[in-house]
């Protein structure tokens, strides 16, 4: 049976003095906050609903992808399932099972300095050229030989020692995080690894995850100023860009995503973050993606290879050492612009 609901569906953010997140999310019929949908305890054991979990690319990382969010993201790219309840059950127990045979798998081991999504084109693109075509790409690092690259739901790679938490976020409700971590860390060689807004971890938070042996952080910074990531994702940043700093002193290891969203967030707002970033320490790695119209964003266009270019470069001025750029098809799509940007920002950048 489910235990009692107040204790399970207790709003952790307000009992620790924060406001809750934009957290509604659709569940049939009704709309309720993801926590109620897609969060439960059963006999005293956390559930979370799972959308899907396979080894994901470019990441080359196993990748939990979960149903229910604590952000309502107008241009959210996993929206049909952060923002509906969907998918399968798992416990941390059903969890673990997933992550043992993945581990037995794995043809690549990372230090936990670089359990990260950052560091995986250091070793592969996941072009596949070497398996298809018998020969390396023009920009393949040369790491690895073509029997470590293998087929997986989204392309070729290698399989790294990392299990990500992905999709939609609800580190608000720490305890099934926690859990699946502590039986991820005592029963395989796994680096834990969660791509976040952010919103939920507050300081309590962080030290349950640190303490359960949870590793990295990819923070999804999706804004600077205030008004727009409000706009963005129906709450404040406030607590979030005091993350980095707060999880470099529980010794996570650390890196942050921001889109470039022409008229929304551009090269004034990524070149904020960054100098943000780099007084708490330079080295955090950094990637610029690419927005590409999606959901409520739909009339909003992608950036061009120039405004890439800029922000790049504003960003490195800033004091970042470790800058890459991402979704390079939507403003690189053809061989010359990729050459423009391998001279513009280095092969190795993007």
């Amino acid at each position: 049976m489910v235990e009692d609901e107040r204790e399970a569906w207790a709003c952790t953010l307000r009992e620790q003095g924060f406001f809750p997140g934009s957290c509604t999310v659709s569940a049939g019929a009704k709309e309720a906050p993801a926590c109620r949908v897609t969060l439960r305890r059963t006999n005293g054991e956390w559930e979370r609903l799972i959308s899907a979990l396979h080894l994901s690319r470019p990441e080359n990382y196993l990748s939990i992808y979960q149903s229910g969010c604590n952000f309502s993201c107008r241009k959210c790219h996993s929206w049909y399932f952060s923002k509906r309840a969907e998918g399968e059950w798992y416990t941390p127990q059903e969890i673990l099972r997933e992550c043992i045979p993945y581990d037995r798998k794995v043809n690549w081991h990372e230090p936990r300095s670089r359990a990260t999504a950052y560091h995986a084109h250091d070793t592969c693109r996941c072009c596949g050229s070497c398996v298809l075509y018998g020969k390396r790409s023009s920009l393949c690092p040369g790491v690895l030989e073509p029997s470590a690259i293998v087929l997986s739901p989204q392309g070729f790679g290698p399989i790294r020692n990392i299990v990500s938490f992905t999709g939609g976020d609800l580190t608000c409700q720490p305890g099934f995080y926690a859990r699946c971590s502590e039986r991820i860390k005592a029963h395989t060689r796994l680096w834990v690894l969660i791509e976040t807004n952010g919103y939920g971890l507050t300081p309590n938070h962080l030290d349950l995850l640190r303490s359960a042996g949870v590793d990295a952080y990819w923070l999804d910074i999706k804004a600077f100023r205030e008004d727009v990531h409000r706009w963005l994702t129906g709450c404040s940043n406030e607590m979030i860009l005091k993350l980095p700093e707060e999880m470099k002193k529980r010794d996570f290891t650390v890196e942050v995503l921001s889109l470039y969203i022409p008229g929304v967030v551009e090269t004034d707002q990524l070149e904020a973050i960054a100098a943000h970033l780099a007084r708490v320490d330079r080295e955090i790695p950094f990637t610029i993606l690419a927005f590409f119209p999606e959901y409520q964003m739909k009339e909003y266009r992608s950036p061009t290879l120039g405004e890439m270019i800029e922000a790049f470069q504003a960003v490195k001025a800033a004091g970042l050492k470790n800058v890459r750029l991402g979704n390079t098809g939507i403003f690189a799509p053809r061989e010359d612009q990729i050459q423009i940007l391998g001279q513009k920002v280095g092969l190795g950048c993007f």
